[in-house]
């Protein structure tokens, strides 16, 4: 089959297109014909070998999968040949067929683009699971969003204004910012140029905020946390940052606040009925128009280098979709 080959660990430039072998798929495993794939910050960290997981080499970069199901391997009985479907394979998606576990399967309803559905529907599903089932997001109540301009972050602040929630973002430009508003975001923060901690007390008026959604780590979060109210929920979704914080651990005693960790991945495995009833109402949100999702660019498949590199530019605010099929 045609895929993007990545033979060694370095930079999208060593990309290159090629042949590898067609996949089988294994036992609880389906086959799916690849018709577009999204292109995630993990992605490239993947290539690159700093990830926390690492393929064997050589493999094809890609996560987020919509195809069709063509072949369904032993013991999966919950899915059918012909499924249109979200697949989350962690890689190899950039290829003309990929084989996914089918826990990691999702069948998209008629209505959802498959092009919606490879930008939007993992980041979404991951701040909608945070907001909902972990900090328990109520409307009237005020949200931060640290990288509000992220692909998590843009989701979270739609989500929050969905809810009914107050809705601060905060993120390192007014380029982001603006994009923020655009979104739904109430109020801004440039956390580059302004006091975090400080502007979090006059938005709030001195009452701090109920919920922190932060896939950042690094120097913002002990400002983000010191800006939390009493009874306020911090939500710890990844640290993009690339450092993980210390956390003074008085902040939580005297705050009476709660550090929530958020990994959507085993939530979606264990608890697989709630997770089939956050993505219907996802599901049913985009069909109304209440929430829009990403703005995607599309790419051709020989042009998924060019993808991949502009994630190291961080000045594309739009969701890169390779198209396959």
């Amino acid at each position: 089959m045609k895929a993007v080959i990545c033979e060694k660990f370095g930079a999208p430039e060593m990309l290159k297109m090629g042949e590898l072998d067609d996949p089988k798929p294994r036992e609880n495993q389906v086959l799916i014909q690849v018709e577009v794939c999204g292109v995630s910050f993990p992605d490239l960290l993947i290539m690159q070998g700093t990830y926390q997981f690492k393929p064997e080499l050589p493999f094809s970069p890609g996560g987020e999968v919509v195809g069709n199901i063509i072949e369904l391997g032993e013991g999966v009985d919950n899915l059918k040949v012909g499924d249109r479907v979200l697949a989350l394979c962690r890689w190899g998606g950039f290829a003309e067929k990929v084989a996914v576990d089918s826990d990691r399967v999702f069948v998209l309803p008629d209505g959802i683009s498959s092009v919606l559905a490879a930008s939007s529907l993992y980041t979404y599903s991951t701040s909608f699971y945070a907001l909902k089932n972990r900090a328990q997001l109520k409307a009237g109540e005020t949200l931060l969003v640290l990288g509000a301009a992220g692909g998590i972050g843009l989701a979270a602040v739609e989500l929050g204004r969905a809810m009914g929630a107050k809705v601060i973002a905060a993120a390192s430009s007014d380029e982001k910012l603006a994009l923020c508003r655009a979104k739904g975001a109430h109020q801004t923060i440039n956390y580059e140029t302004e006091d975090l901690k400080g502007r979090i007390k006059e938005l709030t008026n001195g009452l701090g905020i109920n919920v922190v959604l932060d896939p950042v780590g690094g120097k913002y979060t002990e400002s983000a946390l010191r800006g939390i109210a009493w009874k306020g929920r911090y939500l710890i979704v990844g640290f993009a940052n690339g450092e993980i914080p210390k956390i003074p651990m008085n902040l939580p005693l005297l705050k009476g606040c709660s550090i929530v960790g958020v990994f959507w991945g085993n939530f979606s495995k264990v608890e697989a009925e709630q997770n089939k009833s956050n993505l219907k109402q996802l599901y049913e949100w985009m069909l109304e128009g209440k929430i829009a999702g990403h703005t995607a660019v599309e790419y051709e498949f020989e042009d998924a280098k060019n993808a991949i590199s502009v994630l190291q530019i961080r000045s594309n605010f739009k969701k890169g979709i390779i198209r396959i099929f």
